[in-house]
């Protein structure tokens, strides 16, 4: 789409921009500075919250008509985010949301979170930071800070944001801020928030740096400062990539002990009982959500492009992805014990979101599961407290209310998530046969309990 740019008027004299940068700093500590948020999920809604609980007025932005209405209505749809909370913010006018982009000229702040997700050939998918950018750079206006917090690979903020804002007419530096923030969010985690996980920031410039870290330490605990928008990016993608690493340890221990006969969960508990050196992680069916299965992957690609083979994480990525049909097996091959094909069998999912109590199918390994059992022929059914129907293969399917008679109905039951909500007491004692991929029902041994 081809946009008409405007001339904007520079700010010629330096010593005019420092005063307007003191005059975003007074503004930003002052709490009076208008801040804004671009994409209204699971990583802006809290943000914004955050910012509207110490004081700023804030505007959501979000193309999703139903997500703008939700929000000005009070009504949550991200499971962080209390309902209670967000209609008391919304009553107190402290937080409004709109699909107009034109919002962004009277903001001084503006964090962008927009999703990041991978082609179909594995390679990043910058296409919704983009089109963000292209849009505010229409609205951008002399002394505004605009900060990324869209996950990516190191050099984003500086090679792809920077360049497009800049075709405005405004720079770096004499007109505007532009600085990167990695998010840390973990759904569902009723200890680490928003507010108390330490933001990492990195600026274009120093001035960029300090005047995003200003605004961070208004409404997070700590803030940590880091050279540059390329360090701050590369931050988070150690982050998750040390988590698919060490998971695709714990899976690949899981396959040689299954070989060997040896509980992998035993194995688990006894080493890390060592008070130095090790960290436990956990086996599953496979990687879920939107972070650890596709962040490693925008690392490796940049990697590529500069001369180096990271293998170690590509190989991570080749055995957490392999997991799925792992479990699939599993329960063709427990089926083929007792003489029973696995077409025309009936398979119960339990859970079939990616982590444990949230209602988040993404990339969801559960959902590929019940989709590899299916292409075989088997009859898939699931439970989960969380979502109330899923589509596989084209066909959606209602969730099934978890109960003595429907546990007896099935041929195996999946334990793929483990809710604390199940009654694992029950299935235990319903089931005839029991693949658990979660350790879930650890305190319910049984000689029809097959562990990953």
């Amino acid at each position: 789409m081809e946009y008409r740019v405007e001339a904007v008027p520079l700010l010629q004299n330096q010593t005019e921009f420092l005063q307007i940068a003191q005059d975003l700093k007074d503004k930003i500590c002052e709490r009076s500075a208008k801040v804004g948020v671009v994409g209204l999920g699971y990583v802006g809604l809290p943000l914004a919250m955050e910012m509207a609980h110490a004081g700023f007025q804030v505007t959501g932005i979000d193309l999703v008509k139903e997500k703008v209405d939700c929000v000005n209505s009070g009504v949550s749809y991200v499971l962080d985010v209390a309902g209670e909370i967000l209609r008391s913010v919304v009553s107190a006018n402290k937080m409004r949301a709109t699909q107009s982009l034109s919002a962004v000229e009277g903001l001084d702040t503006l964090n962008i979170c927009v999703p990041t997700p991978l082609r179909k050939n594995k390679d990043p998918d910058l296409s919704y930071v983009i089109a963000a950018v292209e849009a505010i750079r229409i609205h951008i206006r002399p002394g505004q800070l605009i900060i990324l917090e869209s996950t990516t690979y190191p050099g984003t903020t500086r090679e792809v944001v920077l360049p497009i804002l800049e075709e405005s007419g405004l720079k770096v530096g004499q007109d505007f801020f532009l600085a990167y923030s990695p998010e840390r969010v973990d759904p569902a985690n009723p200890t680490y928030t928003t507010r108390n996980i330490p933001k990492v920031v990195g600026g274009i410039t120093p001035l960029c740096t300090e005047i995003a870290g200003l605004l961070y330490e208004q409404f997070v605990e700590e803030v940590v400062a880091v050279s540059s928008t390329d360090c701050a990016e590369m931050v988070k993608l150690l982050e998750n990539t040390f988590r698919s690493v060490n998971i695709a340890l714990a899976n690949e221990m899981a396959l040689t002990c299954h070989s060997f006969g040896i509980n992998v969960w035993e194995v688990i508990e006894a080493a890390k009982t060592k008070p130095f050196g090790f960290m436990p992680f956990y086996p599953g069916p496979g990687l879920g959500g939107h972070c650890i299965p596709v962040d490693p992957y925008y690392l490796t690609w940049k990697a590529k492009m500069n001369g180096c083979e990271p293998r170690l994480i590509e190989l991570a990525g080749h055995i957490n992805s392999q997991m799925p049909g792992f479990m699939v097996q599993r329960i063709a091959d427990a089926l083929n014990e007792r003489r029973k094909p696995l077409k025309g069998s009936k398979i119960l999912g339990l859970g079939v979101t990616y982590k444990r109590d949230t209602n988040d199918i993404r990339e969801s390994p559960a959902l590929q599961v019940l989709e590899g059992l299916r292409e075989k022929g088997a009859s898939v059914y699931f439970c989960d407290p969380y979502v109330p129907s899923i589509v596989i293969q084209g066909q959606a399917i209602k969730v099934a209310e978890l109960s003595p008679s429907l546990l007896q109905s099935m041929d195996c039951v999946a334990v793929l998530t483990d809710h604390s909500k199940f009654d694992y007491a029950m299935v235990a004692k319903f089931s005839s046969m029991i693949l658990d991929t979660r350790n879930a029902l650890k305190d319910f041994p049984g000689s029809d309990l097959k562990l990953l």
